[in-house]
Formats: structure tokens, C-alpha cells, sequence
């Protein structure tokens, strides 16, 4: 199953407010895009929205739905580059409450789980972007059960779109198991206490589960850009840290240093990586 409404606000319901000190300003919660060495985080993060939207090769006489929308952030981008109408669902009911003061145009959100969400229409694309490390739980994966959930997740939101329509997708990957007890632990801390109930993907795992219903036109990596982000994340929530022990407490403060302590880490030593996929939706005469 994916993770429960619990398990979301466990992760994201902390505090808009919180996230608001050290994300980027709109609030991208995912990896960022830095085609080159000078940009800010505010503007890898608009790089990685672009990249999604030409995946996706939107216009303004196209509809869209981001799936796992967080606060709102790439809805934003995707109306003001130039949508007919852009729809988002999340489980997290802080995010949800974000995205409707925002009063974005042109937009509307659902706060939900994706297995129940069940569009009016279909839509000419799709987005996602680092939604589906909430479907398989560390026991499912330990049965051997990773791709069929994930399988079953790709054909669920083929049926939302239009034949042949494209889906830009973005995932948090695992990748090597690092070799010491203390690391170890610091990824299960970051798993089994900051998000609860998931997991990210292998690489392996979602080319697997992609078929039958979505064929994969373009693929991309972006190990070193999430470093470079998580890194960026760190170094803003340190500059608040009176304030965040102040408001929040030293138990939170300490988890997310040692969350993004770790993350930094992670894509550092090959644990982690995160990937971008062009895919398209098969139809077959």
C-alpha cells in the first residue's frame, strides 16, 4: 500500500512555516536542476520545472496534472509557462492547505491518495516528481513485491491520460548500500523517521515497471544536482537554527541536520541518485 495520510504528515505537515526557512521560495521539496555553477537554488529549481514541462511538451491549450503536488511550487511554474488548466493532488493536508492560498489560476487541487483520485476528464499530460518513494514499504521490497506496486501505480495513471499522451516523471533512487554501521543507520533514521512507510525506487525497478503502459523516450540522472541541493537545503536551515530550536525545538532541528546531513552524503557516496524520465503512453492499433 502507499503510505498513509499519517505517514505523509509525519513528513510533510511539520510546519509550512518550517520549510519555508531553508527551501528554495516557491518551495520546490524535490531535486533541483543546476546547468551551471552560478545558479541559485531558486533558479535550478525553476530549471528542473522547465525540464519537466518540455518532457511533458505542454502548451497552453493543454491540461496537466501533477501527481504528489507538495506545496505547489511546480503548479505554479506550469500555469505561468503556459497551461489550459493544471490539476494537482497530494495527501498532506498543510501542503494542500499552501496550494489553496496561493490562488493560483487556472488550477485545482485535491487532497487525497492517488488510488482513489478519479479525474472527471483525461488529461493531455502528466507530472510526478518524486511521488513515488510513498508506494512500497522497506517490508514489501524485502518480499519482492516493488515492481508489481509500481507497475500496478504506472498503469493506474495511464488510464488519466490521453493515448499517447506524455508523462514527466521524477524519482529519488537507491543505489549502492553503504558499508559502515553508522551510515546505515543514518539512512534507516532518515526512512523510518522522516518518511515513514517508503521507500525510493531502484532504477531497475521502475524500467521494469514501466511496461506495458508507458514507453521511456528520454532518461537522465541528476545524482550530483541533489547533492548539490540537499547541500544547499543544510546550509539554509543552519542560518535559522536559534529560530528552529526557538519555534520547533531542538528534537526537530537536530532530525533534519542529520536528515539532510545524510542525504548530502548519500548522493555524495553513490547511495542515492534521483532520475528524470520522458515517458510516453503506448497505444497499440
Amino acid at each position: 500500500m502507499t503510505s498513509t495520510k499519517e505517514e505523509v504528515e509525519v513528513a510533510y505537515d511539520v510546519s509550512n512555516e518550517f520549510f519555508r526557512l531553508w527551501l528554495d521560495e516557491r518551495m520546490h521539496y524535490t531535486c533541483a536542476v543546476y546547468e551551471k555553477d552560478t545558479d541559485t537554488l531558486e533558479q535550478a529549481q525553476e530549471n528542473k520545472s522547465k525540464v519537466l514541462y518540455d518532457y511533458a511538451e505542454l502548451t497552453p491549450e493543454k491540461t496537466v496534472l501533477d501527481i504528489g503536488c507538495g506545496w505547489g511550487a511546480n503548479l505554479e511554474y506550469l500555469v505561468r509557462r503556459g497551461v489550459k488548466e493544471a490539476h494537482g493532488i497530494t495527501l498532506s493536508s498543510a501542503q494542500y492547505e499552501e496550494i489553496n492560498a496561493r490562488k493560483i489560476p487556472n488550477m485545482r487541487a485535491w487532497c487525497t491518495d492517488y488510488k482513489d483520485y478519479a479525474p472527471a476528464n483525461k488529461y493531455d499530460a502528466l507530472v510526478s516528481i518524486e511521488m513515488i518513494d510513498h508506494l512500497c514499504s522497506p517490508a514489501q521490497a524485502a518480499k519482492g513485491q516493488a515492481v508489481d506496486i509500481y507497475r500496478k501505480y504506472f498503469n493506474r495513471v495511464a488510464e488519466w491520460i490521453k493515448p499517447g499522451g506524455l508523462f514527466a516523471f521524477q524519482a529519488i533512487l537507491r543505489n549502492r548500500v553503504p558499508r559502515t554501521k553508522n551510515d546505515i543507520s543514518d539512512l534507516k533514521f532518515t526512512a523510518d523517521v522522516i518518511f515513514p512507510g517508503g521507500l525510493n525506487p531502484r532504477l531497475e525497478e521502475l524500467i521494469m515497471a514501466v511496461n506495458p503502459s508507458w514507453e521511456i523516450l528520454e532518461l537522465k540522472t541528476r545524482r550530483t544536482h541533489y547533492g548539490k541541493t540537499t547541500g544547499e537545503w543544510l546550509r539554509r536551515m543552519k542560518l535559522h537554527e536559534k529560530d528552529i530550536r526557538t519555534k520547533y525545538g531542538d528534537k526537530t532541528f537536530d532530525e533534519y541536520d542529520r536528515y539532510l546531513s545524510t542525504c548530502v552524503r548519500a548522493f555524495h557516496n553513490h547511495w542515492s541518485s534521483d532520475v528524470q524520465m520522458k515517458l510516453k503512453h503506448i497505444v497499440i492499433d
